[in-house]
């Protein structure tokens, strides 16, 4: 317990919480701790009433099985995802969750104004206290024109006259102001305050809890993990779009390293598309669902994620056959005991102390059923 001039508060010491609140520790025969990735996909002759509550059936699942973390992404104008508003969906999931870890896989900073996602997340955090997440991108999550509406900007970047990318640290450092409510005297937004935050500690008979949730920094290149290092924060690199720069990211957040009042040593987590099933034939066509939605999307035709008999049935060109082979190298699938293997040598391979899974397929049977088998393999509890 300490006192402070307006109330009193308790509350573990701000560092060994956040460090508490971002180690992890590996279940069953894991090498590492696994988690969830949610994009809250939408498959041909669904609905995205019907995506989110798959979530919430994902979310339940991966806390009784002993996963550690449950992050929403936020993608913007793609019919086949239904994650953009994370903060909505967390505190759904909040509300039919007791213990797993929940937060955002991630927010893109530049797409909104600190004092909104501080607010955000302090409302979240006040819904299920210590178990929530702050994870921020740096890209839009979406193409730049829908990420010029986000920003009610004419262009994208600084140079357009609105905050963009570039900005990123000083939105970051805007931000974690905000979230600590320490802006210094003479500051514009000294007698702003982030509510719910720290302020309702300090304030007259207050006694809510300073703390907030940790900050973690995604990437898919190495700005963000050179910015995570030089910060001292968690890193989250997005193996699952992204593989080939995944070590390089990894050695440079590990060697830009400084330790920090958060962490006293690196700490990084990868995402990782997989997908787990009984038979690796089905495993490799439930995957394809993905391939070609993907596909679609990089070629300016975005849809929701097709039936499996679609992708059999998909004529694919040359230049798209040679898309689908890339895409498929980079999704771990197949029976279980090949996904664990696959699994395992892709962690000892890059050294990353947690493993966080995303399954895309088109309905949401195979997804639940993918965590499930993957749980089994590895022995998790539940």
């Amino acid at each position: 317990m300490h006192d402070n001039a307006g109330g009193t508060s308790v509350d573990t010491p701000a560092p060994a919480r956040a460090a508490d609140e971002i180690r992890a520790t590996a279940q069953g025969g894991a090498p590492v701790p696994l988690s969830v990735l949610d994009l809250v996909t939408v498959g041909s002759g669904s609905t995205a009433g019907q995506a989110l509550r798959t979530s919430v059936d994902l979310a339940r699942l991966a806390e009784r099985r002993g996963y550690h973390r449950h992050w929403v992404a936020e993608h913007h104008s793609m019919p086949g995802v239904a994650s953009s508003s994370p903060a909505v969906i967390l505190a759904h999931l909040a509300a039919h969750t007791e213990r797993i870890r929940l937060g955002s896989g991630g927010v893109m900073l530049p797409n909104h104004a600190p004092l909104v996602i501080a607010e955000q997340f302090g409302t979240l955090e006040a819904l299920a206290p210590g178990r929530v997440d702050l994870g921020l991108g740096r890209a839009p999550g979406t193409d730049g024109a829908t990420a010029a509406a986000l920003r009610r900007a004419d262009g994208l970047g600084s140079e357009a006259g609105g905050e963009g990318a570039d900005d990123f640290p000083q939105q970051l450092a805007e931000l974690t102001r905000f979230l600590d409510d320490d802006f210094p005297d003479g500051h514009p937004y000294a007698r702003i305050h982030a509510v719910p935050g720290p302020v309702q500690a300090t304030a007259p008979g207050g006694v809510q809890s300073a703390a907030r949730p940790p900050v973690w920094l995604l990437g898919s290149s190495g700005f963000s993990a050179r910015l995570a290092g030089v910060l001292g924060l968690p890193f989250a690199f997005a193996h699952h779009f992204s593989a080939r720069n995944t070590v390089p990211a990894l050695d440079l957040y590990r060697d830009s390293f400084r330790p920090s009042k958060v962490l006293d040593a690196p700490y990084a987590l990868i995402g990782v598309a997989a997908l787990a099933s009984d038979d690796a034939r089905e495993a490799r066509r439930q995957v394809m669902t993905g391939v070609l939605s993907m596909l679609r999307l990089r070629t300016g035709r975005p849809g929701l994620i097709p039936a499996p008999e679609e992708a059999e049935a998909y004529d694919f060109g040359p230049m798209e056959r040679e898309f689908v082979e890339g895409r498929l190298a980079d999704v771990v699938h197949g029976t279980p005991d090949e996904v664990r293997a696959g699994l395992d040598a892709l962690q000892k391979r890059t050294g990353a102390d947690e493993l966080m899974i995303t399954t895309n397929a088109h309905g949401g049977e195979a997804r639940l059923r993918s965590y499930e088998l993957i749980a089994d393999a590895y022995g998790l509890p539940g």
